[in-house]
């Protein structure tokens, strides 16, 4: 082996004599740099190989290099490259292959390989590290993706890139990444055709000997892979996503047509058409191109047309297809819509408006979720409607009895209106719900009695808590029974509930750092008070 090691490092002799000769590096530098090589060189050649020992050759190598760019910068020298460079570079991917032959599976490595080969190696190079890595890592669809935008983006070779999809499709034939990314390359690869088409005809040069056929910068290869794509994988969220792709092409008017018409025929009875169909009224004028209003007013007045044909699509939708996940679309419209900021307030009051009248519609044909109840009862709190928010609040708990969360909004409507009920309504949530889903509401209590009521029935609610809460949920509970008790009545407070609760496990670590923290406060206080 220290053979095989003395050879490596003569090897490096004329790239390190070069360097000194140069000026980059000084004597003493290129003797550390030797004897760092050795070693490294020494943990790389022995019998037990580790992953790390490569990753840190390669680390060091690398770090070489940017120095020696550095340096070079530094004294405008920019010649001998062969020389230093390369021959790193030819030794930093030897030892990348050796790595990637003994640990084939591990993807990281692969991909640091990759990263390396970008930015030091050649494009044939890197082009032979992607045929290596997917002959092993054919399984992972990503990979092929990475290597095919490679080829299409940095060697600019469309055809590379379609084969490589190809390939990829054999083996993933129903994966839609592969469908959607293949569709965009197809679509970028037409339109850089008709741009190098233009500027030819701009410069008024002959293109008749050059390959542009008319299928092909109408994208016509983008629609074949549409139509098998579609044939493979069902589903509106698919289609919707090969049609996202097609509009950011503005020449594939015609491809873009064809999808939407085809999404409308095949897939009536998925509510993610209707919502696609529905929003889109968004992005289309209603005015002639040039004819745009001028003022706020009037592009306030714009928004609400256009949000009134998004609403009248959707209300033809929840009829056409009434069901909850319908509805789900149409009220998270209303509410991004309601989000977005305006000056106008009559915009703002119609976009309540008709938030409000969709949650009413869905609540009473019974196809409302239950996350979607509390995102009711918050706009209705936000908007101060205490009423309506407590009437949704008992709804929403009639409906889901066993919610937690259901709960926790119809005592927070309770407090939030200073009701005299809310110790009732907690004990009566208790009743409808298991013990190990109760952790929220004992905290909720604990701390709005904390405001609302004495120290004796704050600290009743944190001894009634402890008794029904068990095991891991309980560890919190002794957290904010000990912040509790500091807050309220002090060390001589908090050290009493900490030797009550000493015997009771499970504990945090946080519990005892805290007991520690009160303890040196009292003694920094009492020391303080000595001095004075």
């Amino acid at each position: 082996m220290a053979e095989i090691i003395q050879e490596r490092i003569e090897d490096r002799l004329p790239e390190l004599e070069q360097l000194e000769r140069i000026g980059l590096f000084s004597h003493a530098e290129i003797k550390a740099i030797i004897k760092k090589a050795s070693d490294l060189e020494y943990r790389i050649q022995r019998r037990a190989l580790f992953k790390e020992d490569f990753i840190n050759y390669v680390q060091y190598e690398i770090n070489l290099l940017e120095l020696i760019q550095r340096r070079r910068t530094r004294i405008g020298y920019s010649f001998k490259k062969d020389e230093i460079e390369n021959s790193i570079v030819h030794r930093v991917q030897g030892v990348f292959r050796r790595a990637s032959a003994k640990w084939k599976d591990d993807v990281q490595l692969w991909l640091s390989y990759i990263v390396f080969c970008k930015k030091w190696a050649t494009k044939a190079q890197l082009s032979k590290v992607f045929s290596a890595m997917l002959a092993i890592h054919s399984n992972k669809p990503a990979l092929w993706i990475m290597a095919a935008k490679w080829e299409m983006e940095d060697r600019l070779s469309s055809e590379s890139a379609r084969q490589l999809f190809l390939r990829a499709l054999r083996f993933h034939p129903e994966c839609p990444k592969l469908y959607q990314e293949y569709f965009r390359m197809e679509l970028m690869h037409a339109e850089k055709l008709r741009k190098e088409k233009e500027e030819f005809e701009k410069a008024k040069m002959d293109v008749g000997n050059l390959d542009y056929p008319e299928e092909i910068l109408k994208g016509e290869l983008a629609r074949i892979i549409y139509k098998n794509s579609v044939s493979i994988i069902k589903g509106a969220e698919f289609h919707v996503s090969l049609l996202s792709i097609a509009q950011l092409f503005d020449f594939a008017t015609d491809l873009q047509k064809e999808i939407y018409d085809d999404l409308q025929a095949l897939h009536t009875d998925d509510p993610l058409t209707w919502d696609y169909v529905a929003r889109r009224e968004l992005e289309m004028e209603s005015q002639p191109a040039g004819e745009q209003p001028a003022t706020k007013q009037a592009r306030a007045v714009e928004v609400g047309r256009k949000e009134e044909r998004c609403c009248a699509v959707y209300e033809e939708a929840v009829k056409t297809l009434p069901t909850e996940a319908m509805w789900k679309c149409y009220i998270s419209f209303c509410l991004e819509r309601f989000a977005k900021k305006t000056s106008n307030q009559f915009l703002r009051d119609r976009r309540l408006e008709r938030t409000m009248t969709a949650f009413r519609k869905a609540h009473e044909l019974r196809l409302l979720p239950e996350f979607q109840y509390k995102q009711w009862i918050e706009l209705l709190l936000r908007q101060d409607f205490l009423k309506e928010a407590l009437e949704v609040a008992v709804a929403g708990t009639e409906l889901f009895r066993d919610s937690v969360t259901m709960w926790q909004m119809k005592l927070q409507v309770l407090i939030d209106s200073k009701s005299p009920d809310i110790a009732r309504l907690f004990e009566e949530a208790f009743v409808h719900l298991k013990a190990q889903v109760c952790l929220p509401l004992w905290i909720s209590w604990a701390e709005w009695s904390e405001g609302a009521k004495s120290q004796e029935d704050t600290e009743a609610i944190f001894k009634k808590a402890l008794l029904a809460v068990k095991g891991a949920d309980s560890v919190t509970l002794k957290d904010k029974y000990l912040d509790w008790a500091y807050r309220s009545g002090g060390y001589k407070k908090a050290r009493a509930v900490f030797k009550s609760l000493q015997e009771s496990r499970p504990f945090s670590v946080d519990f005892f750092r805290k007991i520690i923290q009160f303890e040196k406060e009292q003694i920094f206080g009492w020391i303080t008070s000595k001095k004075n």
